[in-house]
């Protein structure tokens, strides 16, 4: 930097000292009152409990995947759940539609008059988080856009008269698209066009989701009608190769959603993805009970519902109802199925 610089950054400095300070000032002030900030904490009869259903998890864990989900949604008397319209699933071959899974889920949810949220898109939740169908892979990206969409619009298309959807899901994290998941790095523009095209279809809410701990919630926010964020306590990280627990507190999530509210209206915030499952370095059906323990277990599960209560929340759906099934018919575990009981009823 020249002399003459230097002199300049100076006489600045001198000029607007009491205004930088004054900025200063009032920026702690403004971060200060958004982190203490709390708002409303719900009282426990207030709350409302949902479940997400992934028919490719139970299969993986090899269930019944239809007697598991009607003795899920029987014997805990859901009232609430998430589904997916998985593209590899319905559209395994091209231009071949295959509805028939689907269909029966939500039939038998309607059935129960099960209030539903339907998930579209490529990325849905479980992993690999992007269920592309196979034949995908040997096409564009402008051409599997233009496939997305077009299976996309027969989803939608099919089931906009069910009275039981109250929500359609746009995608699962889609902002996370970097972090999480083996998936095509995001096209925002695309998501636009996503979200466009389920508004020209039906006027029931769009949910937009993203992390709880690895996103600032903003950009997923601004398109939600009703946004969706996870919540995690204790996972695995791969990076590090060493089981973690986030060092946050339920205020972490009032102080997020305040800055968020800044800049974005939805109607509604929701948690979307509460975590009721273990997270480890391999699938939770292979690993020893020991390790499963060591990111949920029924003590761990009640510290997760008062945390999620205690975070400003009214409604949430749980992660892992397939797990607690799991756990009782394989392993004649049925502690957390039982705390989820009680939880529903």
């Amino acid at each position: 930097m020249s002399f003459k610089k230097l002199n300049n950054l100076i006489f600045f400095i001198k000029t607007h000292k009491k205004k930088s300070i004054f900025a200063l000032v009032l920026f702690v002030i403004i971060l200060f009152v958004l982190i203490m900030s709390q708002g409303k904490i719900y009282k426990k009869s207030e709350l409302e409990y949902g479940i997400t259903f992934s028919r490719l998890k139970a299969k993986e864990l090899g269930l019944d995947w239809k007697k598991a989900y009607t003795d899920i949604l029987d014997e805990l008397q859901i009232k609430k759940i998430r589904l997916s319209a998985y593209w590899n699933e319905i559209e395994e071959e091209k231009d071949q539609f295959y509805f028939d899974d689907l269909d029966w889920e939500l039939q038998e949810a309607g059935e129960r008059n099960i209030e539903i949220i339907l998930a579209v898109g490529g990325r849905l939740p479980r992993w690999p988080e992007c269920h592309f169908p196979s034949w995908v892979e040997n096409i564009s990206e402008e051409e599997r856009e233009k496939e997305t969409l077009e299976y996309i619009e027969k989803t939608i298309n099919r089931y906009k008269n069910n009275k039981n959807i109250i929500a359609w899901q746009v995608e699962n994290e889609p902002f996370l698209s970097s972090h999480f998941g083996e998936c095509p790095s995001l096209n925002i523009d695309f998501l636009d066009e996503e979200i466009k095209l389920v508004k020209s279809l039906d006027k029931r809410p769009i949910i937009i989701t993203d992390s709880g701990e690895l996103s600032i919630w903003v950009l997923a926010a601004r398109r939600a009608d009703i946004f969706g964020t996870t919540m995690y306590r204790d996972t695995y990280s791969e990076k590090l190769k060493r089981y973690i627990h986030y060092p946050i507190r339920p205020g972490f999530f009032h102080f997020k959603k305040n800055i968020a509210n800044w800049f974005a209206s939805p109607e509604k915030w929701i948690v979307i993805e509460l975590q009721a499952e273990p997270w480890g370095p391999i699938p939770y059906q292979k690993l020893k009970k020991e390790e499963r323990d060591k990111t949920m277990n029924e003590k761990k599960f009640l510290e997760t519902i008062e945390f999620a209560r205690l975070s400003g929340f009214k409604e949430f759906y749980l992660w892992g109802a397939e797990y607690w099934y799991w756990e009782k018919e394989k392993n004649q575990n049925n502690k957390i199925w039982e705390e989820a009981k009680k939880l529903f009823k």
